[in-house]
């Protein structure tokens, strides 16, 4: 059975450091058995991959595109959290945010990048609850958010 890391691997991907916070919060707290992350950008090597809305400046398959590299960055921040994916039982929820244009409402359709990410790496326990929501705004003028919350052994 291949574990997490081995999966990203055979993706061709690999984990991120993890990026400091933007502001005053920690990337993940630990509460029991579960992980809560907190909202992840689309940070490649410290620097936003694009910015701007959905619906303008971005399409929504790069905003689909981001949404995976903000779910590998969610990722990175668990394993640095609990030491080895394998720890993760599943993953409970994932919250969405796309900072778009009024008239755009394909928000489910971008978040699947970071959904389908997640099942690729962890299996039926990478299978979760979600949210995808438009929103005016993100930070650093970011396309897309995503946070997330995962049941650890």
């Amino acid at each position: 059975m291949t574990t997490p890391e081995e999966r990203i691997t055979e993706l061709g991907l690999t984990l991120p450091e993890v990026a400091a916070p933007v502001a005053s919060y920690a990337p993940t707290v630990r509460s029991g058995d579960h992980v809560y992350v907190s909202g992840q950008l689309p940070l490649v090597k410290g620097e936003l991959a694009a910015k701007g809305k959905v619906g303008a400046e971005v399409t929504p398959e790069t905003a689909q595109e981001l949404a995976a590299v903000c779910a590998l960055n969610a990722i990175a921040a668990v394993r640095a959290e609990i030491g080895e994916l394998s720890k993760v039982v599943r993953v409970v929820k994932v919250g969405g945010y796309v900072a778009s244009t009024p008239d755009f409402t394909g928000q489910p359709g971008v978040v699947n990048g970071a959904s389908d990410l997640l099942v690729r790496v962890f299996g039926d326990a990478g299978v979760h609850a979600r949210a995808a929501v438009g929103v005016a705004a993100l930070p650093l003028d970011a396309p897309v958010g995503i946070e997330m919350i995962v049941e650890v052994r």
